[in-house]
């Protein structure tokens, strides 16, 4: 790796939370047959462990949104870059977001979600960053509480669009941080 950094939550951490809630979340959809729709790029990870470890039937689409461009802080404006294809209406949709910190980006999907007239709307998320708050969003399940940090990996790009491969998160030192 190029650039320093240091490990924020460790892989085997992250495997042991994500299959907490894949248990919690498998519970409350037994039976329901959720489309899970994980938001491209930076959940693929976190939803693909997730899925595989909820136990349920369920359908998966994909959303893509981005309101961070080339930068490591939120941009405010978020643009739709993949659509689902699967109608939601009636169904029990779990929106999966790798991140939350603002919430600009999941407040515009959930409302985006909730237009489409879906029977449930829940959201799970694997790293929650309250100090950095704009808007209120609704969030049923959280991984990990977080400071506000720029991490990468398990998903999420890290500098130069990189790291997304890593099995942990991590973070860069506090003086590299873009804010």
């Amino acid at each position: 790796m190029a650039h320093p950094a240091e490990v924020f939550i460790e892989g085997w951490r992250i495997e042991r939370r994500v299959a907490e809630m894949a248990r919690e979340i498998g519970e409350r959809y037994r039976g329901g047959r959720p489309v899970v729709i994980p938001l491209l790029r930076g959940a693929f990870v976190f939803a693909a462990d997730l899925v595989r470890a909820m136990g349920t039937d369920l359908s998966v689409e994909f959303l893509g949104a981005s309101s961070y461009g080339e930068s490591t802080s939120s941009s405010g404006e978020v643009r739709l870059t993949l659509d689902t294809e699967l109608p939601l209406a009636g169904r029990h949709v779990l929106l999966v977001e790798d991140i939350v910190d603002t919430g600009l980006t999941l407040a515009y999907i959930q409302k985006l979600i909730s237009s489409r007239s879906p029977a449930s709307l829940s959201t799970v998320v694997l790293l929650d960053k309250k100090a950095r708050r704009k808007v209120e969003v609704d969030v049923t399940w959280t991984g990990f509480e977080i400071p506000d940090r720029f991490v990468f990996g398990y998903g999420l790009d890290g500098p130069d669009g990189l790291y997304r491969n890593l099995r942990d998160i991590m973070a860069l030192p506090e003086e590299m941080q873009d804010r």
